[in-house]
């Protein structure tokens, strides 16, 4: 077998190899060999010009690295002298002092696969290095999978999530997630207001025009609720034409009062359904929880409803605020 065939055999079984003369020079390196070398071609150069031997320590000619003939050896690249690199020596041809060094990047692969773009086409086909691979990819393609797998299940989580706080027909929150606000306010004892809202002559909309017009008057309430309340605030939808309103952080009962006069008078407005003027009011009670107070919040809804009945017994289309000294005065109205 002449030199160009065991080149070509050499350059498939070992393709990080590099054939060094008895002077040192490189007469051949595998092609994975020349891709990792910054500079240029390896051929031609001397050995050390390209390598540094960093274990064992005082390797720094052709005749002590022969002697290491069959050990391993720590190596690195003189333009990359970060770069570590395993190798191997044996004899290639005795008689006139070649020997051939193979390379590896032992448990450092990654880093060079990723440093130097390799692929397993760079690597012997019985190389475990193909097989690690093999496994980073599948590792990698398995991580992915998961990734997307679990950005999918989480916004299915927070899409279920806020399906079971939302009322279906109006898209505002429910009576689930008006629970859940109101006992965290009760828990921090923040100051909040809450405003208890009951359309008046819903049922007449109902009976006179179907149900078709009493949900497009009950979409269309939600979005003057919405419009007239901050971000800040919850709106929801607790019964038929039942509406709460949680209003965080209230200045004062002036801006609770104001707050109920613009809705009562854009409800009070006809809502149109084909063609239809459809006529309702607001009732309104509202019970106002000063900061530190301690309250239960069946309590507090139970206030609320007390000042929305009174509005309803009053004469309807007004507001009520809750106060301690109007509950005789409610009893002997409710009878």
């Amino acid at each position: 077998m002449n030199n160009v065939q065991m080149n070509a055999m050499l350059d498939v079984l070992c393709p990080m190899h590099v054939l060094v003369e008895k002077d040192g020079t490189i007469s051949h390196a595998g092609p994975t060999a020349e891709k990792i070398c910054p500079s240029g071609s390896l051929v031609g150069a001397g050995f050390f010009e390209c390598f540094a031997v960093k274990r064992p320590k005082g390797v720094r000619n052709i005749e002590a690295l022969r002697r290491r003939a069959g050990s391993k050896l720590h190596i690195s690249l003189h333009d990359d002298p970060d770069s570590d690199l395993k190798a191997v020596l044996v004899p290639y041809d005795a008689e006139n002092g070649k020997v051939v060094i193979n390379l590896s990047f032992g448990i450092s692969i990654l880093d060079g696969v990723r440093t130097y773009a390799l692929s397993n086409a760079d690597f012997a086909a019985t190389d475990l290095a193909i097989e690690m691979l093999y496994l980073i990819e599948a590792k990698s393609a398995a991580m992915d999978a998961s990734r997307q797998l679990n950005l999918r299940l989480q916004g299915a989580k927070i899409a279920a999530e806020e399906q079971a706080f939302t009322d279906t027909l109006t898209g505002l929150k429910n009576r689930r997630a008006l629970d859940h606000v109101l006992a965290r306010l009760v828990s921090t004892q923040a100051s909040f207001a809450v405003m208890q809202i009951d359309l008046d002559f819903f049922k007449a909309v109902n009976d006179t025009y179907g149900h078709a017009a009493g949900d497009h008057v009950l979409q269309a309430v939600a979005q003057i609720m919405v419009e007239e309340t901050r971000n800040a605030d919850t709106v929801a939808r607790v019964g038929g034409d039942e509406f709460t309103l949680i209003l965080p952080n209230v200045g004062s009962e002036q801006m609770l009062l104001s707050i109920g006069d613009r809705l009562i008078e854009r409800l009070e407005k006809p809502i149109n359904f084909q063609g239809n003027a459809c006529h309702i009011s607001a009732s309104i009670g509202t019970v106002w929880i000063q900061e530190g107070h301690m309250m239960d919040a069946k309590d507090i809804l139970a206030d609320a409803d007390m000042a929305l009945y009174q509005s309803k017994n009053a004469g309807r289309s007004r507001q009520t605020l809750f106060r301690k000294t109007d509950i005789a005065a409610h009893s002997m109205w409710a009878d």
